[in-house]
């Protein structure tokens, strides 16, 4: 059984960090693929950034330069650093595993950026 879980998130002031953490266990973490989207209120999903198996990464242009992702495949971990953080960057942060025809959700966790 595949658990994906998000920790980290919180309250943080604007120009802030936050370093928000996802561990996926029962699968072979370092042959997949890995994502953070997130969902403000009333918004839909949208991706804020990947890493792939090869530690390619990809980032949504509002977090480029102020958001880094990394993973570390002995502990089956995914980060992302979050810093400058702004007002607009309070979601619901969700850790997304996948492959071609596979993909696991996390369940989030909630980051508000407010003074």
């Amino acid at each position: 059984q595949v658990h994906v879980v998000e920790s980290g998130g919180g309250l943080v002031q604007p120009g802030g960090s936050l370093r928000l953490s996802c561990t996926a266990s029962g699968i072979s973490f370092s042959m997949y693929h890995m994502g953070w989207h997130r969902q403000a209120p009333g918004k839909q999903r949208e991706l804020v950034a990947t890493i792939t198996t090869g530690g390619s990464t990809n980032y949504a242009d509002s977090v480029k330069g102020r958001f880094t992702i990394s993973r570390d495949n002995a502990k089956n971990t995914v980060d992302l650093q979050m810093d400058s953080l702004k007002s607009e960057d309070t979601a619901v942060y969700y850790c997304k595993v996948f492959q071609v025809f596979r993909t696991y959700w996390g369940q989030g966790t909630e980051v508000t950026v407010s003074s």
